[in-house]
């Protein structure tokens, strides 16, 4: 396949197979002009034209995304493709589509269910307010569906203005292609453009406050990064109709519901569930494996010390990979209890992954049982397949705690007696890991990841030196060679460098005065998260945040405003 130079180019992979085999609303617009807030309440997804940004300009792409689709860099700055990834695409030709596409979900929160945050009460106001998809298509033999975070207005923007800020645009940006470095499946990054004009009012914090809740209105430049994923099907997607289906809310409320579910599977589990099977067998498949997506994935987030922050059922992808990078966070100092978001509380928090995983998928397979309601055996399989979840996450996460650790088989008692040390010490999450990674003759090395006064404590310290002590007589390392070997496998589990939110606040805020080099320097070292980088990297990116920074708003939490 030759590189794909053009707009044009691009345009020969289109195949918009959620336009073109599922439900449009059937009170939708013809032209796609449909801004205002208003329930829908059928169908699949609501055509609607995204709303172009104003003197767009372009700041970066995912040059390892690009290579990878076979689009060639110059594309990225180019006037027809910048217009349509800034929200521009009335000059769109076929096969090409200039009419976009948003979707409707249910909220569910820690696997309760909610109604309240829908204007209407309904439930039939809650979706896509502002992320429009604008391109699906086949490129390398891979399904991708592209869609415009801030691309404007659409029925589900709850009156708001349906933009994006350049400050959490480019927080989402660096953190997917970091992610995708780090090996955890997630959403990627296509393309970051800003508006030379155009700005919103947003609410934030004082310069140096403490606050946990925003005190101030800011004016901000608006953005759109175009995120992309085989699709961005939800588990509260399947929610909403599975409500709908539950309650008969519309004649074709359980054909929509089963519509939803196979395209699900067809675009995202095709590999693994044939699609001769019946629907009931198919229902059951996809659960299991669905399970076996999401326990891996939010082992991983622990692996790199990530936190989703707000993993509703709305933020959950069902294809099981990272998705809505909105008020996520990189740990600093290990806190079981870790939450960069202030309005998540500990149901969310860094070590209760896990459990929300297991609520989210909870809701997940209730929503498949409308479709089991006269197949007995196999709603009996699906009720095994949920009350094993717990036991499939632990393994999961035993493997992985195993493998940060350098260890062949898992030992609990080390564990337990680590976890309670980092917290004692307060310890830097990724600086630890990766220094134990060199497997230290002595507890000097790993001191570099202790805040504070900790290495004055000798009786800590004691302890520690006890602890290092025990876990290298676990991993039985007796020759330099096995030594050296284990070292490579460790680091390519603890990565050297992880986005955490404090080097993210420098970079938008000279952004902001139109500076982008901190983005693209992010963009480097965070593409490369295991490697050994330049000294002056190292310096600059492999240290423990400041003191003078904890607790700060906007750097240690961040609110769910942009």
């Amino acid at each position: 396949m030759q590189d794909i130079q053009t707009l044009d180019n691009l345009a020969q992979f289109a195949e918009y197979s959620l336009m073109d085999t599922l439900n449009p609303d059937p009170n939708a617009t013809a032209d796609g002009v449909d801004h205002a807030p208003r329930q829908v309440f059928g169908g699949h997804y609501v055509p609607v034209k995204p709303t172009p940004i104003e003197n767009p300009v372009y700041i970066a792409h995912s040059k390892t995304f690009f290579k990878e689709l076979r689009l060639s860099d110059d594309l990225a700055a180019s006037e027809d493709f910048m217009r349509m990834f800034s929200g521009d695409t009335s000059h769109l030709k076929e096969p090409l589509r200039r009419t976009g596409w948003a979707t409707g979900y249910a909220l569910s929160i820690y696997g309760t269910e909610y109604y309240e945050q829908c204007p209407f009460k309904t439930g039939n106001g809650y979706g896509d307010g502002r992320a429009i998809s604008v391109f699906e298509g086949l490129i390398n033999g891979k399904r991708w569906e592209m869609q415009l975070k801030g691309g404007g207005r659409t029925p589900y923007c709850r009156g708001a203005d349906g933009r994006a800020v350049l400050r959490s645009s480019i927080r989402e940006f660096l953190a997917q292609e970091h992610m995708y470095a780090l090996g955890v499946p997630t959403s990627r990054s296509l393309s970051l453009y800003t508006s030379k004009t155009e700005t919103v009012r947003r609410p934030w914090f004082r310069n140096g406050s403490y606050s946990r809740d925003p005190e101030v209105m800011i004016e901000e430049n608006v953005a759109i990064t175009t995120r992309v994923a085989p699709s961005f099907l939800r588990v509260g997607q399947l929610e909403l109709f599975a409500r709908r289906a539950r309650k008969n809310e519309h004649p074709k409320a359980m054909e929509e519901l089963e519509m939803l579910v196979l395209h699900l599977i067809e675009r995202e589990y095709s590999d693994v569930i044939d699609k001769d099977l019946p629907l009931e067998e198919k229902t059951v498949l996809l659960a299991r494996e669905f399970r076996s997506r999401l326990t891996s994935l939010v082992a991983n987030w622990i692996r790199v010390g990530y936190c989703q922050g707000n993993f509703n059922g709305d933020n959950c992808a069902a294809g099981g990979f990272t998705l809505d990078y909105g008020p996520f966070g990189f740990i600093d100092m290990f806190d079981p209890k870790y939450q960069p978001w202030t309005g998540g509380g500990v149901h969310f928090s860094f070590l209760n992954q896990p459990q929300a995983a297991e609520q989210n998928f909870g809701m997940f397979c209730k929503s498949l049982e409308p479709l089991l309601k006269s197949h007995e055996q196999q709603m009996q399989q699906l009720h095994v397949i949920i009350n094993d979840f717990s036991k499939v996450m632990q393994a999961k996460m035993i493997q992985m705690w195993a493998s940060k650790l350098g260890l062949s088989v898992f030992n609990v008692a080390l564990f337990n007696e680590l976890i309670k040390l980092m917290i004692e010490t307060s310890v830097d999450y990724t600086i630890f890991f990766r220094e134990l990674s060199n497997i230290p003759e002595d507890i000097s090395m790993l001191a570099k990841s202790f805040y504070g006064d900790s290495v004055y404590n000798k009786a800590l310290m004691r302890n520690w030196s006890e602890w290092l002590e025990k876990w290298k007589a676990s991993i039985n390392v007796t020759t330099p060679e096995t030594r050296k070997k284990l070292s490579q496998e460790m680091k390519q589990v603890n990565p050297k460098y992880t986005l955490r939110e404090w080097f993210l606040v420098p970079a938008y805020k000279t952004a902001q005065k139109g500076d982008y080099t901190l983005i693209k320097e992010l963009q480097e070292v965070m593409t490369h998260p295991y490697d050994e980088q330049s000294s002056a990297t190292e310096a600059k990116y492999y240290s423990q945040k400041p003191a003078e920074l904890f607790e700060i708003a906007g750097v240690s939490h961040v609110s769910c405003s942009s």
